[in-house]
């Protein structure tokens, strides 16, 4: 097993592409500390791996982050993969949007991956290996009318990964950018009663509405992003650092 004997950490476990991330590292073999909000979706995925540690965390607190992420690593060991997945996806127009809404967004988005890479790397050595990955959005390489701070924290993610491939160049350690288009998770169903509503949709009428943002016009399996995730952690992908990873179904 490729990764026995490390220690993952994946925030936003609870659910969706981290939960499938989370997932294919412990059949991988790493201990796998899950993080989110809910206790009980934590619960429910660490149910399907004894090598899955559930914990709740909120990356909107730096105490929260700065407090777990050490107890985990005093119990598991250092950090060497790291997936910064948790995030919110909130849309509106750009004249309605609030002050509220974006710094909230910002928060969770931007802020949140920032502690969580910082308070990881801090559990390492300097000559300890480690993958680095944010689970960012097609919207972090092309604008996405109607979530403006979305697109916006999207966009900063991919500037922080590229940052920190330079800073620490010379070290053991890389770190990439996961850009999904439209995945079926639940925050992509979500949107659809407000899209069924507004546009007199049946529930398949919203989906497609939605699938026409991918280029092949269907959305994406978690798998799929899964899979990148996976072969970013991979030994192969040792010389891959600061990159942008589309999964889209298309050319952007």
């Amino acid at each position: 097993m490729e990764h026995a004997g490390k220690h993952a950490l994946v925030t936003g476990g609870g659910s969706g592409i981290g939960a499938g991330i989370a997932l294919a590292l412990a059949q991988a073999g790493a201990e796998v500390t899950i993080t989110g909000r809910r206790a009980d979706k934590l619960q429910e995925v660490a149910s399907l791996s004894p090598r899955l540690h559930g914990v709740v965390m909120d990356v909107d607190d730096e105490a929260s982050v700065r407090d777990v992420i050490a107890q985990a690593a005093r119990a598991r060991g250092p950090i060497q993969i790291c997936v910064a997945n948790a995030g919110i996806a909130e849309g509106g127009p750009f004249e309605k949007t609030t002050l509220a809404q974006w710094r909230k967004t910002m928060t969770t988005n931007l802020d949140g991956v920032f502690l969580t890479f910082q308070a990881a790397m801090a559990t390492l050595e300097d000559a300890t290996p480690a993958r680095m990955i944010v689970i960012s959005s097609i919207a972090g390489v092309r604008g996405l009318k109607n979530a403006i701070p979305y697109t916006v924290t999207k966009h900063g993610v991919i500037g922080l990964i590229r940052g920190l491939s330079e800073e620490f160049m010379r070290r053991p350690i890389t770190f990439n950018a996961l850009c999904p288009g439209y995945v079926d998770t639940d925050i992509v169903r979500n949107q659809l009663p407000g899209l069924m509503k507004r546009f007199d949709l049946n529930e398949q009428g919203a989906i497609d509405v939605i699938a026409k943002g991918n280029r092949h016009l269907k959305l994406l399996e978690v798998d799929e992003t899964t899979a990148a995730a996976m072969w970013l952690c991979s030994d192969g992908a040792r010389s891959v650092n600061g990159q942008t990873i589309q999964i889209s179904g298309g050319q952007v």
